[in-house]
């Protein structure tokens, strides 16, 4: 490999740990706050263990989105799920970050990374619409798994990415689950 490319990679890598440290809304069941890196991480464990369910994709297009949809928050971090809404340039800064955090690559990889999450957010494909759907369920999961602040609001998981995860029957069946065990934790609050 050219040295060049090596080290510039190698550059990338280091700023991408970032998202180890960048953390989110959602706790673990321990009770910690999860970091973007834990939720890419299982997020792509969830495309692998219903790999099945996901016929007809190309799984392993499948893993890049899962493991780069969120790259662009090692700059500045994420927004809430619950926040979102107050934040219409969210993509348009978590782009612009991405490109930042790009920069150095080679241009071949820098085009493939950067045209993989520009599919993502636009869910332009059936792999990224899959794992939109696989981000949203992940997400609500973790909620519903998580030790959260005694204000944590479950009722969000109720609509939370319903757009997504009404696609197709598989995360509609997924999501009804998931709604049933929020529906459990708002009935132990009362």
């Amino acid at each position: 490999m050219d040295p060049t490319i090596l080290h510039s990679r190698l550059a990338f890598l280091r700023d991408a740990e970032r998202l180890k440290s960048v953390l989110r809304s959602g706790h673990t069941s321990c009770g910690r706050a999860e970091s973007t890196a834990e939720h890419s991480w299982r997020l792509s464990l969830m495309a692998i263990a219903f790999e099945d369910e996901l016929r007809g994709l190309d799984l392993f297009k499948v893993l890049k989105l899962c493991v780069l949809h969120d790259l662009g928050e090692a700059i500045h971090g994420d927004i809430p799920a619950t926040k979102q809404h107050a934040h219409p340039d969210k993509a348009a800064r978590e782009r612009q970050d991405l490109l930042q955090l790009t920069d150095t690559l080679d241009a071949p990889l820098r085009a493939s990374i950067v045209g993989l999450c520009d599919e993502y957010e636009r869910a332009q494909s059936a792999e990224a619409l899959a794992v939109k759907a696989l981000d949203k369920l992940e997400t609500i999961l973790q909620h519903n798994q998580g030790r959260n602040p005694p204000d944590f609001d479950y009722r969000f998981n109720l609509e939370y990415g319903r757009r997504y995860t009404s696609t197709h029957p598989f995360f509609a069946e997924v999501r009804q689950v998931l709604d049933s065990e929020t529906l459990a934790r708002i009935a132990q609050r009362q």
